[in-house]
């Protein structure tokens, strides 16, 4: 056995220990509590809180934009909810004024129009700073909510310890194109297993974008940190909704996941967006990885385990395939025992997933797993040796029916001077009630209300 075999084959056994152990626990740790009653005993008890939906939105498409706020005035909730929709300079603001001016007559319903692109992070903050909710949503233009959304996620909230809780996401284009449908697996995978089992310790590392609540009180105590997130002296502008919730855990607040709450969002229909996306995502991750090693100590063991898991495991993985193919390159040797281990591994996981979804479609995540080796391995890897970078990597022009699973994309962004001035201070941004002002041309980037 020469030495490219044998680290081959050590690396990849490793992989299969930790991989085994902690996807076991993880598969342990994600059953579900039986305590919704309990739950919903303490929201009938009192008073129910109030809740401000923010949806910050860049270049969305007219129509997702407008399913997306008939899914939130359509709640089923009896509690006070106020919309905040958030255009983040849009150059396509013409195309969604009739979308503004259709929701806008609803009294629920706030429009914010910045009249330049701040980025996501800064026009969430724009509306948080004048909504005045017990809690807030954050939803994503994109993303379609079941109609008992809020219900289920504040009962959830009524421990004044629990500082966000997140709902479950599926992809609303799931049955698009193979890559939506292995997304979409991938989704019940990380909501159902991954934050299932952080859950379980009452620390989900990350309350994705798409649908997360927060207690206002919590939330304002770390919006100056949320706000003015540098990596290596530089502003971080991606992967908002993981390093808010790190802020959460190490401010001693609980983060949990509400399976209930369903929040369909679009998600890439092909590899170039898709990839792109995992770029972003992987470079927030392991940089808010690093913000939150000092948090370990103070959580249970497993979520120690998880985080090694998700972290050490690719470098492994990823270790075990490249010296394997140098084998079969130099020496015209096929790695048996790698090849055999990923095989046996992949089947068990998809099998043991199908098993607890009841659903046959999670054999077939099995493909997903040459995307992971030969594409999404090397992507991690790349964005190791890259992560100062925060460019976005996506399109800034207006997104059309083939961008799905476009998000918000900054373009040029503002002076720092200029962001801060959009985004803290009240003179700038001026909310307002189209509801009102649905007579008066929309001539400007700014329209003021009347207070």
């Amino acid at each position: 056995m020469n030495l490219l075999d044998t680290t081959s084959a050590v690396a990849i056994s490793l992989y299969a220990l930790l991989s085994t152990a902690y996807k076991s626990m993880q598969v342990v740790y994600a059953v579900p509590a039986n305590n919704s009653s309990a739950s919903e005993g303490l929201v009938s008890s009192g008073q129910l809180p109030s809740v401000d939906v923010i949806v910050p939105c860049f270049n969305e498409d007219p129509h997702t934009l407008s399913e997306c706020l008939a899914s939130i005035t359509n709640q089923e909730y009896a509690g006070d909810v106020k919309i905040y929709v958030i255009d983040d300079g849009s150059r396509n603001r013409e195309a969604v004024k009739s979308v503004h001016v259709s929701f806008a007559r609803n009294p629920r319903v706030n429009i914010i129009l910045l009249p330049q692109n701040v980025g996501k992070r800064k026009a969430q903050i724009a509306a948080i700073r004048r909504s005045s909710g017990d809690l807030v949503l954050n939803v994503d233009s994109d993303t379609i909510l079941a109609p008992d959304v809020i219900a289920k996620l504040v009962p959830k909230m009524q421990d004044p310890m629990v500082g966000a809780a997140m709902g479950q996401l599926t992809a609303s284009n799931r049955s698009d194109t193979w890559l939506t449908r292995l997304i979409d697996m991938e989704y019940w995978l990380a909501c159902n297993e991954e934050r299932a089992a952080q859950a379980h310790f009452g620390a989900v590392m990350c309350c994705c974008g798409p649908c997360a609540m927060y207690r206002r009180s919590a939330l304002l105590s770390l919006l100056d940190q949320y706000e003015s997130q540098f990596f290596r002296g530089k502003p971080s502008d991606f992967g908002e909704d993981r390093h808010l919730t790190i802020l959460m855990l190490k401010a001693g607040f609980r983060t949990e996941y509400v399976p209930g709450a369903i929040a369909a969002t679009v998600v890439p229909d092909k590899l170039g967006p898709y990839l792109r996306q995992q770029l972003r995502w992987a470079r927030s991750t392991f940089r808010d990885t690093l913000l939150g090693l000092r948090l370990l100590p103070s959580l249970d063991r497993y979520l120690t385990l998880d985080v090694v898991g998700q972290n050490l495991g690719p470098l492994l993985l990823a270790l075990s395939v490249l010296t394997g193919l140098a084998e079969l390159a130099l020496t015209a040797t096929v790695p048996w025992w790698t090849v055999l281990m990923i095989v046996s591994m992949t089947f068990i996981r998809c099998t043991v997933v199908a098993f607890r979804a009841r659903q046959l479609r999670f054999l077939g995540f099995s493909l997903h797993t040459f995307i992971n080796i030969f594409l999404l391995l090397p992507l991690k890897a790349y964005a190791l040796c890259t992560l100062s970078n925060s460019d976005w990597l996506s399109r800034s022009f207006t997104p059309d029916a083939s961008n799905k699973g476009g998000k918000q994309v900054p373009t040029q962004p503002m002076a720092e001077s200029n962001i801060a001035e959009y985004s803290t201070r009240s003179a700038p941004l001026r909310r307002f009630n189209l509801a009102r002002d649905s007579t008066r041309p929309m001539t400007s980037d700014v329209v003021c209300s009347d207070e």
